[in-house]
């Protein structure tokens, strides 16, 4: 693990650290704004209207930590791709299983 990005700080100097937040925007926001912008969200257009009554909750399988070498050159690929390339990587290795266990007829 790289420790270049871990700052060390007490709690004094952590609660004088200003923030990202512009709160006063986030203040300024009124109810009819938040409904305007989960109208005009494209991702709920694309679940819109789908009947949900017979959804069954799958809970994701626990994850295992484990040491694994991989190529640079892979490894570079995915994390080139930004945050969660583990899961990225994770997926590609599923996706691989599930076509081994039941393969194309």
């Amino acid at each position: 693990m790289k420790s270049g990005r871990i700052i060390r700080m007490t709690m004094e100097e952590a609660m004088k650290t200003p923030g990202k937040t512009d709160w006063a925007r986030f203040d300024a926001t009124t109810e009819e704004d938040i409904d305007r912008q989960v109208a005009e969200d494209p991702d709920l257009q694309a679940i819109e209207g789908l009947d949900w009554s017979k959804a069954v909750f799958v809970p994701a399988p626990a994850k295992q930590p484990i040491s694994i070498r991989i190529d640079e050159d892979v490894l570079a690929f995915f994390k080139a791709q930004g945050a969660g390339y583990q899961s990225r990587i994770n997926n590609v290795l599923r996706h691989y299983m599930k076509s081994v266990k039941e393969p194309a007829e």
